[in-house]
């Protein structure tokens, strides 16, 4: 009797547990991130993969999805303190906290450059372009530090030999060299193919030449880790869940980017989707290189990067965990 009536005690307080948690589990779970993203590019393909797929929730988000035209203008609002996390490049980290800033990335998105040097027709080697005019988003921006890198890796000099100019972004950019404004420019998928449906060359694809750079990734500030690390941790597996959906998902993936791209084209589409999903790391650590070469291009004129340490800049802890935990080998059931 005594036995029964303990289990019986027993089942009640489980039932009455499982009651409390149904009841009180969406409160708790439930955690506000305003997260930002920076330029129409489909590098954003895992927040907007995390979004339409209901990842974000998943994972006990409610995300407010805040859209800027490039990344300085987007980390102004982080270190405001009017976001809580951006998708942006590594001088989008390193410029402010150069300033005094606390910014710091958690995890990589795009760990390369993987944008191609569109010129005029006429222009048919990396040599033609001396003495031409080159288009950037903004002076600061990752397309900048891109084309820039690119142009000595190919034996330009971007400082003597060409003039680089602030044209906008990826749109803006193809109007500014179809109006001869520009001789060329930085640009990816789907713009590409449509630059080359307007005649232009695709002249130098900057993949080729290797170049490591943090060119999208999840930034943060530091205080944010502190005060706020359960809502960070819930952002970095959503994302990371998203790499993993894009991988296996090629049709619902190229249904996001349509959709916040605005790209119809069935060929774009699958270009994009190609060309962006390729460098998506499955267990996606912000690598201290990627940060370095930017470091080692500003150490010249700037004694802050020569003397800094790469690994500042970067937080590997959020990926750690989720190696560590199992959850990344669960996502590809290795």
């Amino acid at each position: 009797m005594r036995i029964d009536d303990r289990g019986s005690r027993i089942a009640q307080a489980a039932a009455i547990l499982s009651i409390i948690v149904l009841f009180f589990a969406p409160c708790v779970a439930q955690e506000r991130a305003r997260i930002g993203w920076a330029a129409m590019t489909a590098s954003h393909m895992p927040l907007w993969v995390a979004q339409e797929k209901g990842l974000l929730a998943k994972h006990g988000l409610v995300p407010e999805l805040i859209f800027f035209g490039a990344g300085p203008t987007a980390l102004q609002a982080l270190v405001a303190g009017d976001l809580d996390v951006v998708l942006t490049s590594a001088p989008n980290v390193v410029n402010p906290r150069f300033g005094g800033a606390d910014t710091v990335m958690i995890l990589s998105i795009i760990p390369t450059f993987i944008d191609h040097i569109i010129s005029a027709p006429n222009i048919t080697s990396p040599e033609q372009l001396k003495g031409k005019i080159g288009g950037v988003n903004r002076q600061g921006t990752v397309s900048e530090m891109g084309l820039r890198l690119a142009l000595r890796r190919l034996g330009v000099d971007p400082e003597k030999d060409t003039k680089i100019v602030s044209s906008g972004g990826n749109p803006e950019r193809l109007a500014a060299i179809s109006k001869g404004i520009v001789h060329f420019t930085i640009m990816n998928e789907p713009f590409l193919m449509e630059a080359e449906r307007l005649g232009f060359r695709d002249l130098v694809n900057i993949a080729t030449l290797k170049i490591p750079l943090q060119w999208n990734g999840v930034v943060t500030r530091e205080a944010t880790v502190k005060a706020r690390r359960p809502m960070l941790t819930r952002v970095a597996r959503a994302l990371t869940e998203a790499i993993h959906s894009i991988k296996v998902d090629k049709e619902g993936t190229k249904a996001a980017i349509g959709k916040y791209s605005r790209l119809t084209d069935p060929d774009g589409l699958e270009r994009t989707y190609k060309k962006f999903a390729s460098v998506l790391l499955e267990t996606p650590y912000p690598d201290p290189a990627g940060i370095k070469t930017l470091l080692d291009d500003m150490a010249p004129k700037n004694p802050k990067a020569a003397a800094a340490d790469p690994r500042s800049f970067v937080d590997q802890s959020f990926v750690q965990e989720m190696e560590a935990s199992g959850f990344i080998k669960q996502l590809y059931k290795k």
